[in-house]
């Protein structure tokens, strides 16, 4: 079977377009009009094309990015491509597949994060503390858990809201899986208040730290 040629796939997605869904991904900050899940099972139909991602992507189109973004191979980006493609993704839904399906997977990831903790573009440091979040899910080694928290509690609360939710899932991801420190960081939490009041749908758990914390070492120690 031929591969599909970045024509075609636009065109596929231009027939999945809905105004309906549009409308409602607007409401999120999201300028495309396409369910995710079909989105997903167009992929699935289409499988790993890294060419194909690369001219997707070109086009600048959240629909077409977000279909790179589940078609592309991680390992395939240098450094550079890859910090210039986060810098371009301002769309909520393509900045966190960005961060999940390709900078969280590439071999590149610690280099990327050591690159990015510093930068000035939120979105940018956002992404340096997500990688971050993975390290200390991991054990953490090399890294200094304490100094993070320090400048969690000086940064929390004023940081834009794409970097403070990446630094909060840093903090609630310290006191989960570093029993020594968890302490600190539900006190942090209960001080800066931060996110706790965001909406949380029922049998979901709340990103305010405290409470974050606390039902994942239940669930984790029950």
């Amino acid at each position: 079977m031929p591969a599909m040629t970045a024509a075609a796939a636009l065109a596929e997605l231009a027939a999945l377009e809905d105004p309906k869904q549009r409308a409602a991904n607007e409401k999120r900050g999201d300028d495309h009009g396409i369910n995710l899940s079909r989105l997903r099972a167009l992929a699935k139909t289409i499988k790993t094309d890294q060419p194909l991602a690369r001219e997707l992507w070109a086009t600048g189109d959240t629909a077409a990015r977000l279909l790179a973004l589940l078609l592309c191979r991680p390992s395939a980006f240098d450094a550079d491509e890859l910090d210039a493609m986060l810098r371009e993704t301002r769309p909520p839904k393509v900045n966190d597949w960005f961060v999940n399906y390709v900078a969280k997977k590439t071999p590149l990831a610690e280099e990327l994060r050591v690159r990015w903790f510093e930068d000035p573009d939120p979105t940018v440091a956002a992404a340096a503390w997500s990688l971050t979040t993975v390290r200390v899910a991991k054990g953490g080694e090399g890294l200094d858990l304490p100094d993070l928290l320090d400048r969690i509690e000086r940064e929390l609360a004023d940081a834009p809201a794409r970097l403070q939710w990446a630094m909060n899932e840093t903090l609630a991801t310290i006191g989960i899986f570093h029993p020594g420190l968890r302490a600190r960081a539900v006190a942090i939490g209960e001080r800066l208040q931060v996110l706790a009041d965001y909406p949380t749908p029922p049998g979901c758990t709340s990103p305010f730290a405290p409470l974050w914390i606390a039902e994942i070492v239940r669930r984790r120690e029950g």
